[in-house]
């Protein structure tokens, strides 16, 4: 990792991983992101929660007919974000936070 990352710079870019690994079904569920990046699940689970303070629409889809903790999550918009951004600096984010 080059240089430590600010908590503003690092929170913007678990954010934007976040939504990444969601949107592209890496990661659907909060154990599912725990096991890919390795961060806590109350870290997960507040990341996805503040994925809306970058206007990331982020939507728990429930299974049909079954229990309501039984379901993935699916970015529905990116907002501002421009998603390929993310995916040519997919490297470099996944580096700075110390993610697998």
């Amino acid at each position: 990792m080059a240089g430590k990352l600010s908590k503003t710079k690092s929170s913007f870019y678990r954010r934007l991983y976040v939504a990444y690994l969601i949107d592209t079904g890496v990661a659907t569920s909060v154990p599912a992101l725990t096991e890919a990046t390795g961060m806590p699940r109350r870290t997960a689970q507040d990341t996805i929660h503040s994925l809306a303070e970058l206007d990331i629409v982020c939507e728990f889809e429930r299974h049909p007919g079954a229990p309501n903790n039984i379901g993935r999550y699916v970015i529905r918009d990116w907002g501002a974000i421009n998603r390929r951004w993310i995916m040519h600096h997919l490297t470099h984010i996944k580096d700075s936070l110390g993610y697998p």
